[in-house]
């Protein structure tokens, strides 16, 4: 494999060294016509602020500081659409997921799951009540999976609380950093629920840890950023929010400048693997490098890498 590797890579290596320049225009071309969609983008959202802060890195923000971003209908509504759109959008490479205000966010919105009890109490029958919260639960599921689902990393930059359905979001993102005052809780036994968005299925598998995992759960303990990085849910703590959100950007744009065939691959063959034998994943992944392979990606970084050249890349 890697001998007929090299030999494709010096059969392709004059023809790549000819094509660069009209790949480098053509990659030119592509970050010129990268321009901040801040306007066009937020007409979509009323609980969400996008921005491209860095070329092809998307920012979304959770932007309801009045209510410490808590979660409510168009808020679950909204991150689905979002990280959906994202998903697709060939100007969109990594995305780093911040919130506005004093919370990273507090969790459901009681005033509006209150709304929903009020509408569920007008039906007398427990089958159509039951068919109401099976369509409701199942949204708000597809709106935290809707970052592991998306085809680019996700990278979390959390600030003080992160609370209840906030650490099911988080453990659907790719990289988790945090602040020092940050704090985590999986809150929803301390109302009456089992978790049911993601954190149950997501945090023990993150830790590696089910005595604790199952602790955290069961207790709606809260913990800080100092156990949260020792348990593997935080990979690194800053000391402020700005410094968490700068210290995002900065791994987003390293993740940004590779190759998008490869990253995203990269994290499909992840997510795959992580639940699956050995063997799965590797055909999976075998799969998906047959086609790669063949890729001006996978030329165009090989021939960098002999010619002591930074790659770049057009956009996928």
């Amino acid at each position: 494999m890697a001998l007929g590797a090299f030999r494709q890579i010096s059969s392709l290596s004059f023809g790549s060294l000819v094509s660069r320049t009209s790949l480098a225009t053509r990659v030119q071309r592509n970050m010129s016509s990268h321009n901040l969609h801040k306007s066009e983008d937020n007409l979509k959202y009323n609980t969400l602020l996008i921005t491209t802060p860095k070329p092809f890195v998307y920012q979304v923000e959770l932007n309801r500081p009045q209510k410490l971003n808590a979660f409510n209908r168009n808020m679950w509504i909204e991150i689905k659409q979002c990280f959906e759109s994202l998903s697709t959008n060939p100007e969109c490479r990594v995305i780093v997921l911040s919130a506005i205000g004093k919370y990273f966010t507090s969790g459901l919105d009681l005033g509006d799951a209150m709304k929903l009890a009020q509408e569920l109490g007008v039906a007398d029958d427990v089958a159509r009540k039951a068919a109401v919260l099976e369509r409701t639960i199942k949204l708000y599921q597809d709106s935290m999976s809707s970052l592991e689902v998306c085809s680019k990393p996700v990278i979390t930059a959390v600030h003080s609380g992160c609370i209840g359905a906030g650490v099911s979001l988080i453990t659907a993102a790719d990289v988790r950093y945090c602040t020092e005052d940050a704090f985590f809780t999986v809150k929803e036994v301390d109302i009456g629920l089992a978790a049911d968005v993601g954190a149950l299925q997501r945090l023990p598998k993150i830790v590696g840890n089910q005595s604790l995992a199952r602790e955290l759960c069961y207790t709606a303990r809260r913990f800080g950023a100092t156990e949260a990085q020792s348990i593997g849910l935080v990979s690194k703590v800053f000391p402020t929010k700005e410094s968490c959100v700068d210290g995002a950007l900065e791994l987003a744009v390293i993740i940004a400048e590779k190759s998008p065939v490869a990253v995203q691959a990269t994290k499909a063959n992840v997510i795959f693997s992580q639940s699956r034998p050995n063997q799965d994943g590797l055909d999976h992944i075998r799969q998906t490098n047959k086609i790669n392979l063949q890729s001006e990606d996978f030329a165009n970084a090989a021939v960098a890498a002999m010619t002591k050249e930074h790659p770049t890349f057009s956009k996928l």
